[in-house]
């Protein structure tokens, strides 16, 4: 027993002197392994951070390529504007003195505010001004360009953004449905109703907004942003309205503001609804008739999972674009709304100054709306990254 013992002890050991001797490359290729793949780790780190710096940089140089781009559109704008007011019978002068004025008074008048000056003189000092982000101060009312911008842009932005969520929410769904149910009844009212909506003059289709749903039937008011006995007890925050009821928690002022925004925002809105819908139907039916949706659908995906997901998906970069040109517009188009519905924003500002001659008024709303509408249309230029990754900068 003691010698079969011993003689067991010796094997044993044998045996895993072997084992070592086996494992042991293993154990060195692994730890090999571990080491090149920590080393490929690194550089695969290393040029993942390479690789979101460069894009990084050129996203910024993209940008300051676009912000320079803005300095000719503006100066080419303030220009046409400048020599378009000029041009018109009459001045501040006669607003400010009337008709019965004497020339004298006139002229003292245009000495005053230094419109006696050539016009080369005059639009050089503005554009002085202009780069010192000064914009003068109105004719009439005698208050800060800056001042009025400040107070009316929110309302301008608010009446915007409500005609575009409309267009938006119904205006997709529209085309998405029309191009799903091609060369149906549905396909067809869209198609009716898009040219309807592209049709209507937008001060007709205020003004009967106001008769139907104002006058006759008495369900909206017609005009203002807040009704004037909730007025004296509401104190804005932000100037937006809606966001400043939501924020005070005040619910009755918050019914009272969105029943003055709808209708101004479905007359402002119809237009880009309208191009909405007939853009999204195009892109759809393009969409829809890829390989890739009838791979989808071949391999027995759900129908609306293939139109939300697949289709609406690489159809949103044409109507992301549409999207960002039709809100840079509705900026500068408010003007007939805001002056229908008594709307105090930039537009009806813009349309007063104007009727005044207020050179001043004008020129730093128009200036506003430029650069807003550039602003609006790089921040769509800088989406298409994120709808398309395949886009780059």
């Amino acid at each position: 027993m003691g010698s079969l013992r011993i003689l067991g002890f010796t094997i044993g050991a044998v045996v895993i002197d072997w084992l070592e001797d086996w494992q042991a490359p293993k154990i060195h290729f692994a730890r090999a392994s571990y080491c090149r793949r920590s080393a490929d780790d690194r550089v695969f780190s290393n040029l993942q951070s390479i690789i979101s710096n460069r894009a990084i940089a050129s996203m910024g140089l993209y940008i300051v390529k676009r912000l320079l781009s803005l300095l000719p559109v503006l100066l080419g704008i303030t220009l046409l504007v400048f020599g378009f007011l000029h041009s018109i019978s009459g001045g501040p002068a006669v607003v400010l003195l009337g008709e019965r004025a004497t020339p004298e008074q006139v002229a003292a008048v245009n000495a005053q505010f230094g419109l006696d000056k050539p016009l080369l003189v005059q639009y050089f000092a503005f554009l002085n001004n202009l780069v010192h982000f000064n914009f003068g101060t109105s004719i009439i009312s005698r208050i800060a360009i800056a001042d009025e911008l400040r107070n009316r842009c929110p309302a301008t932005f608010e009446l915007s953004l409500a005609a575009m969520m409309v267009a938006l929410l119904l205006g997709i769904p529209a085309g998405m449905v029309a191009a799903v149910r091609k060369n149906s009844w549905l396909d067809n009212l869209t198609i009716t109703g898009s040219l309807l909506g592209v049709s209507l003059p937008v001060y007709w289709l205020g003004l009967l907004l106001i008769y139907l749903f104002a006058v006759n039937l008495h369900w909206l008011p017609p005009s203002g942003r807040i009704s004037v006995d909730a007025g004296f007890n509401f104190q804005p925050l932000t100037g937006f309205y809606v966001l400043d009821a939501i924020l005070k928690l005040d619910g009755k002022a918050l019914v009272d503001i969105l029943a003055h925004l709808i209708l101004p925002a479905l007359t402002l809105g119809t237009i880009p609804l309208a191009i909405l819908a007939r853009i999204t139907r195009s892109a759809m039916l393009e969409a829809l008739s890829q390989d890739y949706i009838r791979t989808a659908q071949a391999k027995g995906v759900p129908e609306i999972w293939v139109i939300c997901k697949h289709a609406l998906k690489n159809a949103l970069l044409p109507v992301s674009t549409i999207t960002g040109l039709q809100f840079g517009t509705l900026l500068g188009s408010a003007i007939l709304t805001e002056t229908i519905f008594a709307w105090p924003g930039i537009g009806s500002w813009i349309y007063q100054g104007i009727l005044d001659r207020d050179y001043p008024v004008v020129l730093g709303g128009v200036v506003f709306v430029a650069v807003s509408f550039v602003l609006v249309n790089l921040l769509v230029d800088l989406s298409y990254a994120l709808i398309d990754p395949r886009i780059q900068l």
